[in-house]
């Protein structure tokens, strides 16, 4: 544990200095640091601002084929899931029923706004690996060759961490929430007509795209807080139970269907990440284990 809280200290020491193994041993005042990041944000910036752009120009097409595409019940996840469904022998359990839901604007920039809404989320989405990219070369200077070697190819795989959760989010988490929530009735009545602005539609569907590309981090996250012994494989094994309780409540909430199949279905990739997170973590404790015994 000595050894780990050094090297912590040794981390943030040279963060503060601005060390480069590089390059020439240099102090860096915290002007320079300012400086060097006021850099790295303005390159994000121009490139995400370009890729917004690049959106903007083709909006038509993006909000036609992409937006509204699980709303849409020959949206490529209700076919494949009801075959699937039919695969394993469990008829319809899988099938979600067709689902129209009209869209409003209510205000007068209303469809304006969620073009320019659509551009600025895509940007984000496309842009994510040089943003990452950008903030990798700003933390480097300050980490040893050792701390470097263990970063080796982080940004391929916070990349595809993120856009693997995107791609949940979108193929499966999206048609399973809006079938959900267009179906769903309160009080038999009918006096209640569905009818949500488009802009409420565009945030849901962005934030349950951005909001599984980062719990899609959460390998990456349990590596990095391993590596600075904030967290162990015991640990996570101990309140494993607890974890999968709230991943079981949550796929039960978001599908659509009763059926215990289907909720699993949706369940399934989030446990898979927790158990591939307890595996790194205790890659990383052996590491350990091994080097405080050549130390010792």
């Amino acid at each position: 544990m000595a050894t780990e809280n050094s090297d912590r200290k040794n981390f943030f020491k040279r963060l503060r200095k601005g060390s480069d193994v590089e390059t020439e041993q240099t102090e860096m005042t915290f002007m320079d640091h300012l400086e060097a990041l006021r850099w790295h944000i303005m390159r994000s910036v121009i490139v995400w601002l370009a890729v917004t752009i690049a959106i903007f120009v083709f909006i038509d097409w993006i909000y036609d084929n992409i937006i509204l595409a699980p709303t849409d019940v020959k949206f490529v996840t209700y076919g494949a899931l009801c075959r699937f469904g039919h695969w394993l022998g469990i008829g319809d359990g899988l099938c979600m029923p067709p689902v129209k839901i009209d869209f409003q604007i209510n205000v007068v920039n209303g469809t304006f706004t969620s073009a320019i809404n659509i551009a600025m989320v895509g940007g984000v989405i496309v842009a994510f690996p040089y943003i990452f990219f950008e903030l990798w070369r700003f933390i480097k200077p300050a980490l040893s060759a050792k701390e470097k070697k263990y970063a080796r190819g982080s940004i391929f795989w916070v990349s595809l961490c993120f856009f693997i959760g995107a791609a949940f989010g979108y193929y499966l988490l999206a048609p399973f929430t809006f079938n959900f929530l267009a179906s769903f009735t309160l009080g038999k009545s009918g006096a209640i007509q569905y009818k949500p602005t488009v802009n409420d539609y565009i945030d849901s569907l962005t934030n349950l795209i951005l909001g599984c590309g980062i719990a899609f981090e959460l390998p990456i996250l349990a590596f990095v807080l391993a590596k600075i012994g904030l967290i162990t494989s015991s640990f996570l094994k101990k309140y494993s139970k607890y974890a999968f309780v709230i991943i079981l409540l949550i796929a039960a909430i978001i599908t659509p269907s009763p059926d215990m199949t289907s909720q699993l279905i949706v369940a399934l990739p989030l446990l898979l990440l927790y158990w591939i997170s307890i595996l790194l973590v205790a890659r990383v404790d052996k590491q350990k284990a091994k080097e405080e015994k050549e130390w010792s």
